[in-house]
């Protein structure tokens, strides 16, 4: 026979199962992020370029799943173009 479940039990196990969704998507964020960043100390333009275009690309991705919010995605987009920018501008 089947065991019964509390609601608060099966709540907990679905919030556990959601909180290490959102902690992968997190994670490849960051390290999209770092990569990018890493990119531009190096002064490597092309390389930083495809990392923005990817942490871009999996912002994008948070934010439809509802794992980010959308000011946070704009802010970060934000700062690493303006790293962008700042790093390649033309001299």
């Amino acid at each position: 026979m089947a065991k019964k479940q509390s609601s608060a039990e099966k709540r907990y196990a679905q919030s556990e199962v959601r909180r290490l969704h959102n902690k992968a998507i997190k994670s490849t964020c960051k390290t999209y992020a770092k990569q990018f960043v890493e990119a531009c100390q190096a002064k490597d333009q092309k390389l930083a370029e495809d990392k923005y275009k990817q942490l871009q690309k999996e912002l994008d991705s948070a934010r439809t799943k509802g794992v980010m919010t959308r000011n946070a995605v704009s802010r970060k987009k934000s700062r690493m173009m303006n790293l962008f920018n700042a790093t390649f501008a033309a001299k």
